[in-house]
């Protein structure tokens, strides 16, 4: 049973990541929850499998035509400098801390998007209404 969980993490994981909305969303909870695996060591794991679910990504969207590189290099190089400080610093964090700090950033974000996702329906639908007039 153990087995068939760690492998519909990773498919769950893959989808979302192929979609490019990150596996880690949902990898690390269940991880977490479901395996009892520590929050750093979760964290470890979702990167470790993000590298090959990213490399495959990447080159389908580069032969799709849907990254812009204009600017990339100036998005790329501080996030890997601060990739490199946040990871030194989570090897220096209780999990606890962790644990708080993912689930306080998952309701932020969520909280964030259904406010954008309501904020458009309400201009596609006030953009309707006047079309119809």
């Amino acid at each position: 049973m153990k087995t068939f969980l760690f492998i519909l993490a990773g498919i769950i994981s893959g989808i979302l990541g192929g979609m490019g909305m990150g596996g880690g969303t949902l990898l690390i909870p269940m991880l977490t929850i479901f395996f009892t695996v520590p929050q750093n060591i979760a964290q470890s794991i979702n990167l470790v499998a993000f590298i090959p679910m990213s490399i495959v990504v990447t080159i389908i969207n580069i032969k799709g035509k849907m990254i812009e590189k204009k600017g990339l290099l100036k998005m790329i190089i501080p996030a890997i400098f601060t990739a490199v400080l946040a990871s030194l610093a989570v090897g220096r964090t209780k999990n606890a801390v962790l644990q708080k700090s993912y689930g306080v950033f998952l309701i932020v974000t969520g909280v964030f998007f259904i406010a954008l996702t309501t904020i458009k329906l309400v201009k596609k639908r006030k953009a309707e209404k006047e079309n119809e007039k």
